[in-house]
């Protein structure tokens, strides 16, 4: 039986791996990091850690198996990562050349997200003043079917609207068909599109 509620800090570990097992477009990532906890430290720590009251995660006797977590101000957000989250993480991890690596395997896709410590990855400026909340949602295979993930986007809008959020959005692979898809049923609209990122929004009022 599953439940949906409140992400706790003793989550993290499955929320990380969680992550991890849908990094890959919605699949397995493992086999792509040497490190597995690099996706986590950058798409998922910082908002459990940093805004708690929007992180929301199903469980069922496996442990966690999917979240969906947030900010209210993506703007400000990222000044409390800058200040409170990527130092450290700057120092357990510091650079690497990637000149040495093969396109595609371990040791490269680890380094593009180290770098990613150094340079965040963000929303455009323009749609963040009509969108600034942001939305990070995955759910384990198992999860993946009954409503769970319609049940988490709803409880952190629900949380968003008290706020009185104007809008919120979220950052999707292009190669991600049936989220973007999923994410179209519930309201979401494309906004913009760069590299292999499709942003998308949904107005709160």
């Amino acid at each position: 039986m599953s439940v949906i509620r409140q992400a706790e800090l003793r989550d993290l570990p499955g929320i990380y791996r969680v992550c991890l097992q849908t990094g890959d477009s919605g699949e397995d990532a493992t086999a792509l990091f040497r490190d597995p906890d690099l996706l986590g430290h950058i798409y998922t720590g910082p908002y459990v850690v940093g805004e708690p009251d929007l992180a929301f995660v199903v469980a069922d006797e496996l442990g966690v198996g999917g979240y969906t977590l947030g900010t209210s101000d993506s703007d400000s957000f990222a000044a409390w990562e800058e200040a409170g989250w990527w130092p450290s993480l700057r120092r357990q991890y510091p650079r690497v050349d990637r000149s040495g690596a093969a396109a595609g395997d371990a040791e490269f896709h680890d380094a593009e997200l180290i770098d990613l410590l150094f340079t965040p990855p963000s929303a455009p400026p323009a749609l963040v003043a009509d969108f600034p909340a942001e939305m990070h949602i995955d759910l384990a295979e198992r999860m993946r079917g009954h409503g769970h993930g319609r049940a988490l986007i709803e409880a952190l809008i629900d949380r968003l609207r008290e706020r009185h959020v104007p809008g919120l959005h979220l950052d999707v692979s292009s190669s991600n068909d049936n989220a973007i898809a999923f994410y179209m049923h519930l309201g979401f609209v494309e906004l913009h599109r760069v590299d292999t990122s499709v942003f998308m929004g949904l107005r709160l009022k």
